[in-house]
């Protein structure tokens, strides 16, 4: 049994979607989680990685969903069923401080992650996240964006898992006022219409 390979259907259904999108990728940059939640760690997801999309840095986490054995007896769905992913602009920050930035968006997917964690809170299509703060969500915290909301990621399929379906929830930045019109599935449709965009741009103009 010790010699027994672990099974990481889970985490390899997740890479192998991602490489289909950015071929050749196949050593993304990668956050990884020093001490696990379940060893009594803080952060919830086993890691995040981050592909190169052009334009813009594209952020998958790994860890709200059964990435090894199936552990729950939902067939349907693979743990909560999703896992996040961001767009960011590369040129809405200063250059030097890419490593500041990107560690900054993992901070901000394990923080949401934990909120599922601990409350079972499923993000999901056309909802929003109102965090109530009035600093940037930018490591600087001077982007006039400070929330987000959520869609159903359009870059990558849903997939179906030997452990059960995996959605892409996409976070996309928003300004306090913006998140303040909200209050339907329909009302976030809307406004991520007028955006014109799932790249979360720190220097873009608001809309209100």
């Amino acid at each position: 049994m010790a010699n027994e390979e672990l099974n990481t259907s889970g985490w390899d259904a997740i890479t192998a979607e991602f490489e289909r999108v950015y071929p050749g990728q196949t050593k993304p940059l990668h956050y990884g989680t020093i001490l696990s939640w379940e060893l009594g760690g803080n952060d919830p997801l086993r890691g995040i990685s981050i592909y190169d999309g052009g334009d813009f840095w594209h952020f998958v986490s790994y860890g709200l969903t059964e990435l090894y054995e199936k552990e729950n007896n939902d067939k349907e769905w693979s743990g909560f069923g999703f896992e996040l992913t961001f767009k960011l602009k590369k040129d809405c920050f200063d250059p030097d401080d890419l490593e500041d930035e990107l560690a900054c968006v993992c901070g901000i997917m394990q923080s949401i992650a934990r909120i599922t964690f601990k409350n079972g809170d499923i993000f999901q299509n056309n909802e929003y996240i109102y965090t109530g703060q009035t600093t940037g969500i930018d490591a600087k915290q001077k982007s006039a964006l400070t929330g987000f909301i959520c869609i159903n990621d359009p870059t990558v399929n849903t997939l179906e898992t030997p452990n059960g379906r995996v959605k892409f929830i996409e976070l996309i930045g928003m300004t306090d006022a913006e998140l303040k019109t909200l209050g339907s599935h329909d009302s976030v449709a809307e406004i991520y219409a007028r955006l014109g965009s799932d790249i979360t741009d720190y220097k873009r103009k608001p809309l209100f």
